[in-house]
C-alpha cells in the first residue's frame, strides 16, 4: 500500500501526466469556482437589508461559512473530475508494466463519477453537522472519505477488467484493506491546494492497489 502510494505520488509529476494534470486542475478549480459563486449569491440573497454591525458580522460569517463549505466540496468535485480522466490515466499506470484494461464507456465513467460525487456530497454534508465538535470532526472526515475513496476509486479501476457483479464481490472481500488504502486519499483531501491533485493521485494509486489485489494479469470479463 505504501509503495503504491509513493509510486503514484511520484508519477503524477512525470511528463506523460502533466497535460492531464493541467486539465484536471482546471476542471476541478472551475467546478469549485461555480460552487463558490452559487453559494455566495445565495448568501447575498438572504443578507439583503442588513445594516451596521449586523451586516459586518453577517459578511464575516458568510466568508467563513463559504470557506468551510468549499473544504467539504473538494471531495465531491474531485470525484466528478475522476470520471473524465479515468481511462487516460489508468492506461499509463497499467502499461508500466502489465496488461491494459478496456476503457469504460464515456457515459458509464461519468455516471460512476457522478454517483461518487453525490455520495461524497451526502457523507461530507453529514460530517459538516459535527464540524464544531473537536476531535470528532477530523475523525468523521477521515473515516468518511477513506471509505468512499477506497471504495469508489477501486471500483473505477476494477471495472476496466471485469463486470459490476465481480467487482462488487472483489470489493467486499477486501473492504477493510480498501478502507485503509483510502486513508492517504483522505489525507490529501484535507490539505488545501494539494487536494486539487486528488483525482490524479487517487486514480494512479488505486490502479496499483487493484493490480495488487486482483493479480498481475486479471481476466477481462463482462456482466452476464
Amino acid at each position: 500500500m505504501i509503495a503504491a502510494a509513493l509510486a503514484a505520488l511520484q508519477q503524477i509529476f512525470t511528463p506523460p501526466f502533466r497535460t492531464v494534470l493541467w486539465k484536471t486542475l482546471g476542471l476541478t478549480v472551475a467546478l469549485l469556482a461555480l460552487a463558490w459563486g452559487a453559494l455566495d449569491r445565495l448568501a447575498l440573497h438572504y443578507a439583503v437589508g442588513a445594516t451596521g454591525w449586523f451586516a459586518t458580522a453577517l459578511s464575516i460569517a458568510t466568508g467563513l461559512g463559504l470557506f468551510v463549505m468549499m473544504a467539504f466540496l473538494v471531495a465531491p468535485a474531485s470525484a466528478l473530475v475522476a470520471g473524465f480522466f479515468l481511462d487516460e490515466l489508468a492506461e499509463r499506470v497499467e502499461a508500466d508494466p502489465g496488461p491494459v484494461g478496456r476503457p469504460l464507456p464515456a457515459g458509464a465513467a461519468l455516471l460512476i463519477g457522478a454517483r461518487f460525487a453525490a455520495l461524497s456530497l451526502l457523507v461530507n454534508g453529514l460530517a459538516l453537522l459535527v464540524f464544531l465538535i473537536p476531535g470528532v470532526n477530523a475523525a468523521v472526515f477521515f473515516a468518511a472519505n477513506a471509505y468512499l475513496s477506497g471504495r469508489e476509486y477501486f471500483e473505477l479501476a476494477s471495472l476496466r477488467y471485469r463486470g459490476t457483479a465481480e467487482t462488487d464481490i472483489l470489493r467486499r472481500r477486501h473492504r477493510l484493506y480498501l478502507f485503509v488504502c483510502g486513508l492517504p486519499i483522505a489525507l490529501m483531501l484535507s490539505i488545501p491546494l494539494v487536494n486539487l491533485l486528488t483525482p490524479m493521485f487517487a486514480i494512479a494509486y488505486m490502479t496499483r492497489v487493484h493490480r495488487q489485489i486482483a493479480g498481475v494479469a486479471p481476466s477481462v470479463q463482462t456482466d452476464s
